[in-house]
């Protein structure tokens, strides 16, 4: 499991609102989050999104397109980190393989990330078998996490 110390060290010095919204990943990406240190105190919770519906209805991001992108991973953390009311939110999205998937190859994911003022991505090429596909996403993700809350300001008061 990713280590979350550091993830979990910064958003409660700095008062933060941590939240996860997820397709690929199932929910494991919350579980790796909130199992770090006082967890009821910064981590908001997360979103497990894995129809296309549900991404819509829920976070914002149109049925008719590519649940594989850039674009709905930006959507899906900026919808998360709206709805949970955080300071960051990071979101996963992609084929876990063992076979490619509505023309994305196995190992395509992209994270996205949301704080209050900024979205942006990353796309990842991972190899392996599917588990080691989403082990390799969470720990991404965590990382990610990490390095936003070092640069985002708590709203402190939620």
């Amino acid at each position: 499991m990713a280590d979350v110390t550091a993830l979990s060290d910064l958003a409660r010095s700095r008062h933060l609102r941590v939240a996860v919204a997820e397709s690929l990943t199932s929910g494991a990406l919350a579980s790796a989050v909130g199992a770090g240190e006082g967890a009821s105190a910064w981590f908001g919770g997360g979103v497990v999104a894995y129809l296309p519906e549900v991404k819509e209805r829920v976070l914002g991001f149109p049925a008719d397109q590519d649940p594989t992108s850039a674009e709905c991973a930006e959507q899906l953390a900026r919808g998360a980190r709206e709805l949970l009311d955080a300071d960051l939110c990071v979101s996963t999205t992609g084929v876990g393989g063992p076979d490619a998937e509505d023309g994305h190859p196995a190992g395509e994911v992209f994270l996205g990330w949301a704080t209050r003022d900024e979205v942006g991505h990353r796309r990842l090429e991972l190899d392996g078998e599917p588990e080691d596909v989403l082990d390799a996403t969470i720990e991404a993700a965590v990382q990610l996490l990490t390095f936003h809350a070092r640069r985002v300001d708590g709203a402190g008061n939620h």
